[in-house]
């Protein structure tokens, strides 16, 4: 399947044709860069997104910029389209491989009023009320700033809400109590479903015991929302570079040196936009900032109308369960079902077929009528997520005009274009003006930090995370 879908992906091409096949088993904590000009990933994104738009090549020759961003994902490309249209800056995108070739086109698409990873209550918990109100003002005018976005791209949008799905009886009280936060204090209409609601209007989830319903949400094509970012960013007049890994970077007199295959970019200023494909040798600054982790994803046929009745399919909304290794999920508008689960630990092992299996059993766990439905895309990807669960967007050293927008645990699709339009803010010297915690704190490390500021410490925070996942399987599961 996989040989199929890859050729599939790469009928006709853009700008730049690939150079380096796809790498399955690309790992960020252990592989120096992502690769030099590698072939998208077989996702349903790129299998439906048709021919990518032109770029600007690969970096030739030596270059000076007023402003560089690395990684031309979701981040990248709004962060060079807010720099354009607010400020008058016109970026210069490098990307290693393809356009918005990592996490940007390896999600599940949904685009919801989140930042991070953290909830409404966990964040009074954290900051207070007072900050917790501020973030969640911040998350709606994300949710608008997106809106606003997206309105002249066509990436199938499936706006309605978000539907967060009780898996078992237990978890109902929590989310009672977290729907009840979220209308009382917040004022956000969140609305709490009994089963059978769920199961007669809007999907005969095998597994719903209740839902929590939040009127903000999107569904979209992340294929094609990419591609439009990257038109309205050149149509602005960015560059886009693909196949121009940084490979090297020195800064001296504030000048930023960055390396690439065909010559060094030289930028006053410099923007990481780089996901959970940040390689850990990039920069000091970012070295075990992140701990990234894989989600899988496959995509279904498409549905008939009989498997569509018969999951009783009533809503295209965006669909979360409670699980703390959770499941994204959506009836697509093609009629194909897209499920995301969490993965394998190392990219050495996420090749594995056992992982698509495993996503495949939950598929049927859920709706028995899908039972041995054709999967026609499967694939995985990393997701860039903060020791703290919560993003930054910052300068982390003052004295460097240095700049990242990293950490969103999942929920980058709505908030990577909120980040962008921060990132930019910092970028043009208005980053001062933003005061709450993920914009005034960098990146921290794990708690035990003299260990884990050494590369070679990988393998053991591999080890954790195995440990990790097993004990939140039995706490999802069994407990």
């Amino acid at each position: 399947m996989e040989a199929a879908t890859l050729k599939q992906s790469f009928a006709g091409g853009g700008a730049t044709e690939p150079t380096a096949p796809y790498d399955p088993a690309y790992d960020p904590l252990v592989s120096a860069t992502p690769g030099h000009g590698r072939q998208y990933a077989p996702t349903y994104w790129i299998g439906t997104a048709g021919e990518p738009p032109e770029d600007d090549g690969p970096i030739t020759h030596d270059i000076d910029v007023d402003v560089a961003i690395i990684g031309s994902g979701f981040t990248g490309l709004t962060t060079a389209i807010f720099l354009a249209q607010e400020y008058g800056i016109k970026a210069t995108v490098l990307e290693a491989n393809r356009t918005a070739w990592g996490c940007s086109v390896r999600n599940g698409g949904q685009a919801q009023c989140a930042s991070g990873r953290l909830k409404r209550s966990q964040w009074i918990e954290r900051w207070g009320l007072d900050t917790a109100l501020k973030m969640h003002k911040e998350c709606l005018d994300g949710m608008e700033n997106f809106k606003e976005l997206i309105k002249d791209i066509d990436c199938d949008p499936q706006p309605g809400g978000h539907l967060y799905i009780a898996h078992r009886d237990k978890v109902m009280p929590a989310l009672e109590k977290e729907a009840r936060l979220l209308r009382e204090t917040f004022k956000y209409n969140a609305r709490i479903l009994d089963a059978a609601t769920v199961r007669r209007e809007y999907v005969d989830d095998k597994e719903a015991c209740g839902a929590m319903h939040e009127p903000e949400g999107i569904g979209i094509h992340a294929g094609k929302l990419a591609f439009g970012y990257l038109k309205k960013a050149r149509a602005l007049g960015a560059k886009v570079h693909p196949a121009s890994p940084v490979q090297g970077w020195e800064t001296r007199n504030g000048v930023h040196y960055l390396r690439t295959p065909g010559g060094i970019v030289r930028a006053r200023a410099v923007g990481v936009a780089t996901g959970g494909y940040t390689s850990n040798s990039l920069h000091p600054e970012l070295k075990n900032r992140l701990l990234p982790i894989l989600s899988n994803s496959i995509v279904t046929r498409p549905l008939t109308q009989a498997e569509i009745d018969a999951c009783n399919f009533r809503t295209t909304q965006v669909i979360l369960d409670t699980r703390i290794l959770r499941h994204y999920y959506r009836l697509m508008p093609d009629n194909r079902v897209q499920i995301g689960s969490r993965s394998a630990i190392t990219g050495q092992d996420a090749p594995q077929k056992k992982y698509e299996d495993f996503l495949i059993r939950d598929l049927h766990r859920k709706f028995p009528a899908l039972e041995g439905i054709k999967i026609d895309y499967s694939w995985w990807g990393w997701v860039d997520v903060s020791h703290d669960m919560m993003p930054r967007i910052f300068q982390p050293d003052p004295a460097q005009t240095i700049y990242y927008a990293l950490g969103y645990g999942g929920n980058g699709v709505m908030y990577s274009a909120q980040a962008g339009r921060r990132l930019a803010q910092w970028i043009a010297g208005k980053g001062k003006e933003l005061d709450l915690p993920i914009f005034t704190s960098k990146l921290p490390f794990p708690n035990v930090r003299e260990m884990v500021e050494s590369q070679a410490f990988a393998p053991f925070r591999r080890f954790g995370q195995w440990w990790l996942y097993r004990w939140y399987n039995l706490k999802d599961e069994v407990l």
